[in-house]
């Protein structure tokens, strides 16, 4: 009986935005199922595709065209992200095969040659029967066709005989190694020795090294040259007489193979508050029942052994885990503390591994390998299959929104998963954000409350330095108070963390002849400068130049560079504290692989005195002889024009605060302001969470938002900013047209930067409780979409959107 394959194809626009169907060949009608990734005709192009649905009749009265291949012996999508990428593409009007991408590595994006290993376990018949003729140990996969080995290879992977090794063919270098393999029986190689010449001296180092370490085969080739001291255009000539063999093979990444941890198996002791919180947590899942629970914990109260208690019970009742942090800074911490409890059964996933690592630690956990996941937004696609347990630690954070299409929010990700597999969702935060307090006003959330630091120590001291009022040795940037801290903590033999939520050396270039202020080409927003390189860039579309020694407009040499930055705020404390270590920690020092951890390494070492970066050093990290924390500008995220921007900084600077103090030695923490009177500042010098809480609701109840109010957000954009004002006001005209009098519409009105990357935005901001026809009118806005070929111009659908640009 024929059977039909539904497949949405991998093209992200709105005429692909549904499902074709091909006919599934008899060869192929065992292979094909539902999640297998496929090769389909489409058009002139033969395409990739993934296959959402199977059915015994098809929907078109003509002739239906073949589906090609199968791509992967075993489906990348199982029935549940199946499922959740449909409701997540609706939910987010998006496009699906989008969602379907972001939940998948970008290694199964790309073009790459599969092929088939032995494993220990393979019977001598069946390695005869697939391996005979191949050179080496691997059977390339990609050109098979013949429909019988198709099935001996899916039977011999299904009893683990043999296994699925990748290379992608623009990374093989990185990704195979050279292996040595013995080519002659052990008892040989002695009589070969006793007829080697005495002065043939690299073939006595093999053959003895042979002898003595016959368990070390195979060996990769380095490891061999190294020990047996020999150089590598040797071993060609020991091939060629048959003593070796050699073989490119697989390299397993693992992203964790450089991390020291001490194995550290036994929970702590925890405190009265701690102690309720596990059990609460515990109880569902001891009835594997669905429940929310918001763990409101100051900074330093114990969160951390909270969740990996919570986990190893999760663990014991067979369950998984799935924990997610918001910044990769945080990972390298929290994946030692997770690894030191539970081992090779924790697996990673973060946007700083290679897609190698990436796609090995998906292959771990798709095989159902690993028991704990760690990782950053994306890490909530990982296909756990069976979770008992999903924690978020700092739920509060706006990085849990991703801010390119598909635009989810991992909390709300976190809770339909919850849901579907009926486990136990865990919102972490010192400050927990406004949306989360609410519902657990309302008890839609449990909240769990932990008000003390297990330690004893009362949260740090918190002074304000009011920037109009303050004293200046140097610069402007750093007060005389702060500094004074700073030379005392060092003296001290203790350690310093500053936060300045700014990065680059100045923050634009001013001409004082005749005002020009040096701005991005494609944007409208000035260049920073970035001192170490030398350049004028772009934080928004990354374009840079040089650093100009004139103004380019009237060309006087009179150009001064103002703002600060994390550069410029490193090159002063080195003037001011020449016998002090400062690590840098931003995107800037950060870029390559492992920066994070490098940094956080050696500050952990007490390789630093002080620590200066971004957000980034904010939240989450733990060092026991931190006793100083300074904020050099508190005042940065008020200006923002984002109804967020009180409740960002009150989180931010409650978060830095927390750094401070956390073992055994008081802490302090001196925050640098204009605004010393603003209710955000003064509430966190307080460490008054509650206060925050009752304040800010009331502003957002006056001023009609969230969480008094849904948002949906539509973005309007074209090179001709004429084009998308018109675009703008079309779609208004629909708005008010079709929604009742309930609804609140602002806009349209350009965005802040209102051109990026020479393309002009343009916005409008819809404000509902219960809006009926809302979700029917966006998808008629997103389905017409004004024919970009005509109009020359694109639309954003943002659902409770966190950016306002």
């Amino acid at each position: 009986m024929a059977k039909f394959a539904d497949v949405i194809v991998d093209v992200a626009t709105q005429d692909t935005n549904k499902t074709f169907q091909y006919q599934i060949p008899n060869q192929l009608a065992d292979l094909v199922k539902r999640g297998s990734r496929v090769e389909v005709p489409f058009g002139r192009r033969k395409i990739q595709g993934f296959v959402v649905n199977i059915k015994s009749t098809s929907s078109f009265s003509g002739k239906t065209k073949n589906l090609l291949s199968v791509i992967d012996e075993f489906p990348p999508l199982n029935s549940e992200l199946l499922q959740l990428s449909d409701e997540l593409a609706k939910h987010l009007f998006t496009y699906r095969i989008s969602v379907i991408q972001t939940m998948l590595p970008n290694v199964l994006k790309a073009n790459y040659q599969r092929f088939l290993q032995p494993t220990e376990t393979i019977s001598e018949s069946t390695y005869q029967q697939l391996f005979q003729n191949q050179k080496t140990n691997q059977l390339p996969l990609n050109q098979i066709k013949d429909y019988d080995l198709i099935k001996l290879i899916q039977k011999t992977l299904q009893n683990k005989e043999t296994k699925i090794v990748y290379q992608v063919k623009n990374k093989a270098k990185d990704k195979v190694a050279t292996q040595v393999e013995l080519g002659l029986g052990l008892s040989i190689y002695q009589k070969v020795l006793e007829t080697t010449k005495a002065n043939a001296t690299n073939q006595q180092k093999l053959l003895k090294f042979i002898i003595q370490n016959p368990q070390k085969f195979p060996i990769f080739q380095t490891q061999l040259t190294k020990e047996a001291q020999l150089p590598v255009s040797f071993l060609s000539e020991a091939e060629k007489k048959g003593w070796l063999t050699r073989s490119k093979v697989q390299i397993n990444r693992d992203p964790l193979a450089n991390l020291t941890v001490s194995k550290d198996t036994n929970p702590k002791k925890l405190t009265t508050e701690q102690q309720e919180a596990v059990e609460a947590i515990n109880q569902p899942l001891d009835n594997s029942q669905k429940r929310v629970f918001l763990l409101e914990g100051i900074t330093g109260s114990g969160k951390t052994e909270v969740y990996l208690q919570t986990i190893a019970k999760a663990l014991g009742k067979k369950k998984q885990a799935l924990m997610l942090v918001p910044e990769i800074a945080l990972t390298p911490q929290m994946v030692r503390q997770v690894f030191a409890r539970f081992g090779s059964k924790v697996a990673v996933l973060h946007s700083g591994l290679s897609d190698g690592e990436r796609y090995d630690e998906w292959r771990r956990i798709n095989g159902q390998e690993v028991d704990v996941v760690v990782g950053a937004r994306s890490a909530i696609f990982a296909p756990l299959q069976n979770l008992g347990l999903i924690i978020i630690d700092e739920e509060h954070e706006s990085t849990y929104k991703q801010e390119e299409n598909p635009k989810y929010h991992a909390r709300e990700v976190a809770k339909w998963r919850a849901n579907y597999h009926q486990a136990v969702l865990v919102l972490g935060s010192a400050t927990p954000s406004l949306e989360s307090r609410a519902r657990a006003q309302k008890n839609r959330y449990q909240l769990l409350l932990m008000t003390k630091r297990p330690t004893q120590l009362a949260l740090p001291q918190v002074d304000l330095i009011d920037m109009t009022q303050a004293h200046f040795s140097s610069q402007l940037d750093l007060s005389d108070e702060l500094i004074a801290g700073i030379k005392q903590t060092i003296a001290q033999k203790q350690q310093v963390i500053l936060l300045l939520n700014r990065r680059g050396y100045a923050n634009f270039m001013l001409c004082r002849d005749c005002g020009y202020v040096l701005k991005c080409p494609h944007c409208d927003i000035s260049l920073t400068l970035h001192k170490d390189t030398q350049q004028m860039k772009c934080h928004y579309c990354g374009y840079e130049t040089s650093v100009p020694k004139q103004c380019p407009e009237c060309q006087s040499t009179r150009i001064k560079f103002f703002g600060s930055g994390t550069q410029k705020i490193e090159e002063l404390l080195q003037q001011i504290l020449p016998e002090s270590t400062i690590l840098r920690m931003d995107v800037d020092t950060t870029r390559r692989k492992g920066g994070h951890q490098k940094i956080l390494d050696a500050f952990g070492n007490h390789e630093a005195d002080i620590l200066l970066g971004t957000q980034m050093i904010a939240k989450g990290l733990d060092f026991e002889n931190v006793t100083l924390v300074g904020v050099i500008n508190a005042d940065s995220g008020l200006s923002f024009p984002d109804f967020r921007s009180s409740e960002k900084t009150f989180d931010l600077l409650t978060q830095v605060s927390g750094r401070a103090g956390r073992a055994n030695l008081p802490g302090k923490v001196l925050i640098q302001t204009y605004n010393p009177d603003h209710y955000a500042i003064q509430l966190a010098k307080n460490h008054n969470y509650e206060g925050f809480y009752q304040k800010e609701m009331a502003i957002r109840r006056q001023g009609q938002y969230p969480p008094y109010f849904y948002l949906n957000l539509i973005t309007v954009t074209s090179k001709l900013e004429q084009k998308a004002a018109m675009a703008a006001f079309k779609i208004k005209s629909l708005l008010k047209k079709e929604l009742s009098d309930q609804a609140l519409i602002l806009g349209p009105t350009p965005q802040a930067v209102t051109r990026l990357k020479d393309h002009y935005y343009y916005q409008i901001l819809i404000k509902y409780k219960v809006e009926p026809k809302l979700y029917a009118t966006l998808n008629t806005i997103k389905a017409q979409a004004f024919d970009s070929k005509k109009d020359k111009v694109n639309i954003y659908l943002d659902v409770d959107p966190y950016q306002f640009n």
